[in-house]
């Protein structure tokens, strides 16, 4: 228990004080935006960059542990929905929301910290292949649901054609694409430039947690806790169950490469899940619930996890 404390404490802990420098204005709230655009477009690209320019891609591309991970969260897009649709009445769009918030993950501004102080660099390869698919399987998956449910946006081909631009442009794919043509064509960096980049890198950890913690003064329960509560209980329980099965159960995938995968899907839903629900203007408050019940309650049940996969 000590040692899951040990990994679990710190990273919290950093999120609690962005939190409470924002609440008692010891920092402005108008600077955490700023902060997480540096983290989103400038240090994490550089650390994917070079976590896919040494990666050994033979290891650590492993499909039965990256596809058990998307299945599951694939599985509570699909649930989230239903349950949002049947038993909360939500109209077509703010059930895909709901439902878009119950599987989009958390993987660099929470579930990086977590899973390398648990395991190191080891797990790193892993993690970084799930990384790699996360944002264009995901975005493209819940905007192509949205527009199969509603009735009053652009045709289906336009929404694709948007979502791929959304992808083409994002910093992250770009750290990652340059990071593996680099390392396909044995590209080696000068001493000076890689340890840029790890300069960079190293920024990613303290700048995510603390403006995570200080973006969390935005969000306030609201009458959709409930619903918010169900999608959290999705996305911390649900989708790492499924991932664990998969791999262990079913693949025989080996544990102690297993839980990198699994403690991964374990992380609470992502800042994009209410970045997509507003974009729609559909079920933002379900969506700003589940973001910040997740992130509260990812503190007990990531320790369970760890405890469960050592």
């Amino acid at each position: 228990m000590l040692s899951i404390l040990n990994v679990v404490a710190p990273v919290f802990a950093l999120i609690a004080v962005g939190y409470l420098a924002v609440r008692f204005k010891f920092f402005p709230i108008r600077g955490v935006d700023a902060l997480v655009m540096f983290v989103n477009n400038f240090a994490t690209p550089c650390l994917l960059f070079m976590s896919m320019l040494t990666s050994d891609f033979r290891s650590a591309f492993n499909p039965a542990i990256i596809g058990p991970f998307y299945v599951g969260a694939l599985f509570s897009l699909a649930a989230g929905t239903f349950i949002a649709r049947r038993f909360f009445k939500n109209p077509p769009e703010e059930a895909v929301s709901s439902g878009f918030a119950a599987m989009f993950t958390n993987t660099l501004l929470v579930g990086f910290p977590v899973i390398h102080r648990a395991y190191g660099d080891a797990a790193m390869p892993v993690v970084f292949s799930i990384v790699g698919f996360h944002g264009p399987v995901l975005l493209t998956s819940g905007m192509l649901t949205m527009e199969l449910m509603r009735r009053d946006g652009a045709s289906l081909g336009r929404t694709l054609v948007v979502a791929a631009r959304r992808i083409a442009s994002n910093p992250l794919i770009w750290g990652i694409g340059a990071g593996v043509i680099g390392n396909f064509s044995g590209l080696t960096l000068a001493e000076p430039v890689s340890a840029f980049f790890n300069m960079m890198g190293q920024a990613v950890v303290p700048a995510a947690l603390f403006g995570i913690g200080g973006a969390l003064n935005e969000y306030k329960l609201s009458e959709s806790w409930l619903q918010a509560g169900v999608m959290t209980c999705l996305k911390l329980i649900i989708h790492p169950l499924i991932a664990y099965t998969l791999m262990v159960l079913v693949f025989h995938v080996d544990v102690r490469i297993a839980r990198y995968g699994v403690l991964l899907a374990a992380m609470p839903s992502g800042i994009n899940a209410y970045v997509f629900a507003t974009y729609y203007n559909r079920g933002a408050n379900v969506a700003a619930n589940t973001l910040l019940i997740g992130t509260v309650g990812a503190a007990i049940t990531v320790s369970v996890w760890l405890a469960i996969l050592g």
